[in-house]
């Protein structure tokens, strides 16, 4: 049994982009290429279907090549990467590789995953992290629904936590979404996590390391991981660089 992390880059939304480009094109020629309309209609929706074409298929490419980069078995194996690094700190969770990773480098620990399962990605669920779980042969982990934004447990439950590429996704004020699990870190504890840490989603990230050192957290680290991971296909990326912080408690 071969287990299945899916991809970061649903297939779906490739597939819609492509149906939602075919239209454009078929509109295009339509009504901008035909004799169906004529004068300055015709001029309007020529320009008009042709910069929606266009930008349908420059997103659908954009989406087909992150869906290559981030294949867990294929050349690049990205995400395979990024999951191995972010574990590699720990002494999200979607199909369980995260936490896979991070049962199997420490087999004495207990590994609880936590997602939200939604329905923007379908192909992900409780299941299937099960099966990745038993077909990786790891015993040490359970999985449970859950929102970062409210976590379900009492303060200082854990000795370590992790996330990659999860924060990102949640609107709102995502420093405070740090906070609250960081919440749950038991001092002496380390969180590692993994994410989008541009300014428009994150606010100054500098400040906020300062504030946690000023909290009392022993170790606070930001570290780049665009030059690691993405360099190579920088073009492709475009906001998607990352970084990981890392936080040691007293």
């Amino acid at each position: 049994m071969k287990p299945d992390y899916k991809n970061w880059m649903p297939k779906g939304m490739i597939i819609g982009g492509l149906v939602i480009t075919l239209v454009f094109l078929i509109l295009f020629i339509l009504f901008g290429c035909t004799g169906i309309v004529g004068g300055t209609w015709k001029t309007v929706l020529f320009i008009m279907l042709l910069l929606l074409t266009v930008i349908a298929g420059v997103i659908t490419v954009w989406m087909a090549l992150l869906y290559r980069a981030f294949s867990y078995d294929g050349k690049r194996q990205m995400s395979k990467q990024i999951i191995e690094g972010v574990a590699s700190y720990v002494s999200g969770c979607g199909s369980g590789a995260l936490a896979i990773a991070c049962a199997k480098r420490n087999p004495n620990a207990e590994i609880i995953g936590i997602d939200r399962w939604g329905k923007e990605y379908a192909s992900f669920s409780r299941q299937l992290c099960e099966r990745n779980a038993r077909a990786e042969k790891v015993n040490n982990t359970k999985f449970q629904q859950g929102d970062a934004v409210k976590l379900d447990f009492a303060d200082e439950t854990f000795d370590a936590v992790t996330s990659n590429y999860v924060y990102h996704n949640i609107p709102g004020d995502r420093q405070t979404y740090l906070l609250e699990t960081l919440r749950v870190l038991k001092k002496g504890g380390t969180f590692a996590l993994h994410d989008i840490f541009s300014k428009s989603k994150y606010g100054d990230m500098q400040a906020f390391v300062k504030k946690l050192k000023e909290l009392g957290y022993e170790k606070v680290e930001l570290i780049d991981t665009t030059e690691k991971f993405m360099k190579k296909w920088e073009p492709v990326w475009m906001e998607l660089s990352g970084s990981a912080l890392l936080v040691g408690r007293k």
